[in-house]
């Protein structure tokens, strides 16, 4: 039976900015996974919630939460310019993984990123400042080479690359990250999908594959040095 997910509206601190977030905790939680959404998104994506309710049913915790103020996204659907903001969408993700630190019931649990179009090289270059604070990373549709190719190769945190069998442009972007990136690495096809996951069952494929890799990575104890 799918585990019932209590799910509480939580506010992080970021850089004198307050960010909105929704904090799911299912019970006794395997691992905690925070979602950094694409450009022009946020914590209310559809894509996204749907996948973090598989990942919840599977007994891991999930923080959706705002990149950006209101203030800042008024800005952004005008300019367009801080969606691909990297650092900046990085200071936030990292501000996320030390708020979920310090918290009681996400402190103890090993730590996930989810990133999606341009919030998979925020979460990738967080995962390599962080290498002790990011066991797992899974990109759907990611941007991972606005990362960098320095920044790919520190990243030591198991990463999985989804990609859509029809998103040519982004498929050719992610199998030259695949090359770079350090660390335990693979690249998943979906075939049929195009950019969005549109197709039937092609986020269902998404949202499995993305279970298996993190339950396969945060649920276990991390090795010893």
């Amino acid at each position: 039976m799918p585990r019932q997910a209590l799910v509480r509206s939580v506010t992080l601190p970021a850089g004198g900015v307050t960010l909105a977030g929704d904090l799911a905790l299912p019970e006794e939680p395997q691992g905690v996974v925070l979602f950094v959404h694409g450009s022009g998104s946020s914590r209310h994506s559809p894509r996204n919630r749907f996948v973090a309710e598989r990942l919840q049913a599977v007994g891991l915790a999930t923080l959706l939460f705002d990149l950006l103020t209101e203030e800042e996204e008024a800005v952004d659907l005008r300019t367009a310019h801080l969606r691909f903001d990297i650092d900046l969408l990085t200071r936030r993700v990292l501000d996320a993984l030390a708020w979920v630190a310090r918290q009681p019931q996400t402190g103890p649990l090993r730590v996930g990123l989810f990133g999606a179009s341009t919030g998979a090289a925020a979460a990738l270059v967080a995962a390599a400042e962080r290498p002790g604070a990011v066991a797992a990373v899974v990109s759907r549709g990611g941007r991972p080479d606005l990362a960098g190719e320095a920044v790919l190769r520190r990243v030591r945190a198991p990463t999985l690359l989804i990609v859509g069998e029809r998103d040519a442009p982004v498929l050719a972007l992610n199998r030259e990250a695949l090359a770079i990136l350090g660390g335990e690495k693979a690249l998943e096809i979906v075939p049929g999908a195009t950019h969005l996951f549109e197709e039937p069952g092609a986020l269902e494929e998404v949202a499995r594959l993305a279970a298996d890799w993190f339950i396969r990575h945060l649920s276990t104890p991390p090795p010893m040095a």
